[in-house]
């Protein structure tokens, strides 16, 4: 990789000019955090920045502003980015709901990124030419190729996951953009270690790099209405359906691996706004993590028994689609046939591992469908339970 320094590094005084790094990482703690977790389990309703440490420089304007996330601590803009590239879909989600969508150049991985759902924004129309082009931006020499202005990356993942180390991440932020993201869909990986943040924390921190504060307020002010309508017709806690959320990505599932959601990353935070009860609760069984990769058979399934089994791995098939395959394939097996939410048909596609504001929404409705049909309607149904053109012109910026 560094052998090719001469033709990718053309611009470095300009790109030091544009964007620094501040507080622990100008003296060298590129990667230090603090060793509390912070971040509420859910955010069902979303908090606005009014202590010390919150994100500066949200409005538009010509001064340097800064802000901050661990685990890169504080990074300085000259302007907004206008390039860039994220890691997963939760993050370039936040960044088209933000209206960035054109400044995207590449992600870290394209197939748990899920645009579909912009289909169904009247008058929003997103390009994956950039999606399809890099979809696995992942190695330093993709980073100097796209020459973004910020990377929506937390630098821990690529050092834990791709075998990066602290000088490639330091390589790359002062000779190309910053790194600036904090991997939340999860909170049961023992390398992460540092704070986590939930859904709109995150997403308020990325509106202020991109200094979009008043589209960032919007979306918060629809999702906590459209959170607090659904709670308000939730059953009694004692009447909610026992459910066990797995992956298994096959259309004939032999074992399952286990979620839990006491683990509170985002990737559940659907499940936790509309009150699930865990299914795996005082069992002894660990979240999938890293290190964690253990899986239940059918017959350890058939102890627990849940109401309700949420698969994920299935996200480009229709309900239809899941129901012809998977649910068909379980009701044949001789053990699973068994199975109580199997016989009574309430296995359902388990949402997206990377969810950003407007797949939130998305997935939001969905699961109150899932999980309470006589509330909210059918889940193959096309009862729509927000408002399409609210979210579409936030996006449009016409708020």
């Amino acid at each position: 990789m560094d052998n090719d320094k001469t033709e990718t590094t053309r611009d470095v005084s300009t790109r030091r000019d544009v964007v620094r790094y501040g507080g622990a990482i100008a003296t060298g703690g590129l990667l230090s955090g603090c060793a509390g977790r912070g971040g509420s389990r859910s955010d069902a309703t979303t908090t606005r920045s009014t202590v010390t440490g919150e994100p500066t420089g949200t409005q538009r304007g010509t001064e340097p502003y800064a802000v901050s996330m661990e685990p890169v601590g504080e990074v300085t803009f000259e302007t907004a980015p206008e390039r860039w590239v994220a890691y997963d879909g939760g993050y370039a989600d936040m960044a088209v709901a933000l209206g960035r969508a054109d400044g995207l150049t590449g992600i870290g991985g394209a197939d748990r990124y899920y645009t579909y759902v912009y289909d169904e924004l009247p008058g929003v129309e997103f390009d994956r030419s950039a999606v399809e082009a890099h979809p696995k931006v992942r190695t330093k020499e993709e980073f100097y190729e796209l020459d973004g202005d910020v990377h929506l990356y937390d630098p821990q993942m690529l050092i834990n996951w791709f075998d990066w180390d602290e000088a490639d991440v330091a390589e790359i932020s002062e000779e190309v953009a910053p790194f600036f993201g904090n991997l939340i869909f999860r909170r049961s990986d023992g390398w992460h270690d540092y704070r986590y943040y939930t859904l709109y924390e995150a997403f308020e921190r990325v509106a202020a790099v991109f200094r979009e504060r008043d589209r960032f307020e919007a979306f918060a002010e629809l999702h906590d209405e459209f959170i607090a309508g659904l709670q308000r017709r939730l059953p009694p806690a004692d009447e909610r359906p026992s459910v066990f959320l797995t992956f298994e990505g096959t259309d004939e599932p032999s074992t399952f691996s286990p979620y839990r959601l006491v683990d509170g990353g985002t990737s559940k935070k659907q499940w936790l706004d509309l009150g699930m009860t865990d299914a795996l609760a005082g069992t002894d069984v660990e979240n999938l993590s890293t290190t964690n990769r253990g899986e239940l058979d059918y017959e350890n399934l058939l102890e627990i028994d849940p109401e309700v089994i949420l698969v994920r791995g299935h996200e480009r098939k229709t309900a239809e689609e899941f129901r012809e395959t998977v649910l068909a394939y379980m009701r044949d097996h001789p053990v699973g046939g068994e199975l109580r939410a199997v016989r009574n048909g309430r296995v359902y596609r388990g949402g997206y591992l990377y969810q950003g504001p407007i797949h939130n929404l998305f997935l939001t409705e969905r699961a109150a469908k899932q999980l309470y049909p006589a509330e909210f309607g059918d889940v193959t149904g096309d009862r729509e339970l927000f408002d399409r053109q609210r979210v579409a012109d936030i996006v449009k910026g016409e708020i």
